[in-house]
């Protein structure tokens, strides 16, 4: 079940967005908010059951225009490379900032190297900024989201080459 202050950060983030719907269903707990016209968010929660019998949808057929797609040449080096990368991922949803304050320098930047209590970012949710540390030691590859975007729970944040 989740946790009043995560249902009012679901509500702030779906008010933000350009969604008009947005539905959240974990274990017996079904969320549902709908935007009025004028922008309010309405919420609703009810008990996620299944009916005993529900039909499946059937197929559609959907056409589909051909075009011609070249593809970049893969290689073995370029896909063990990026498997024996770390990703450090974001453990909320929330907001993602690279510097502790928009004067201050950037916690990390490519090249950089971190050790696993490293603090490489905040996601800010709520108002309450949560300091994310690399748990890894190595360097900093790649920086794969921008300041002040948001980001979703589990989404990869840095690729980090461990040592």
């Amino acid at each position: 079940m989740l946790k009043v202050q995560e249902i009012r950060e679901l509500i702030k983030l779906v008010d933000q967005s350009n969604l008009d719907e947005f539905v959240y269903e974990v274990d017996d707990c079904k969320i549902k908010m709908k935007k009025n016209q004028g922008g309010a968010v309405a919420v609703s929660t009810q008990p996620a059951v299944q009916p005993a019998a529900v039909e499946a949808p059937k197929p559609q057929v959907v056409e589909v225009a051909k075009t011609e797609v070249k593809e970049e040449p893969t290689t073995v080096e370029t896909a063990t490379a990026d498997e024996s990368l770390h990703k450090i991922t974001s453990p909320m949803v929330g907001t993602f900032y690279h510097k502790p304050t928009p004067e201050a320098d950037p916690y990390v930047k490519v090249g950089s190297k971190v050790t696993n209590d490293s603090i490489v970012c905040i996601v800010e949710a709520m108002k309450l900024f949560n300091e994310i540390e690399a748990e890894v030691n190595g360097e900093i590859v790649e920086i794969l989201v921008k300041d002040g975007q948001l980001v979703e729970y589990g989404q990869p944040l840095f690729l980090v080459k461990p040592e």
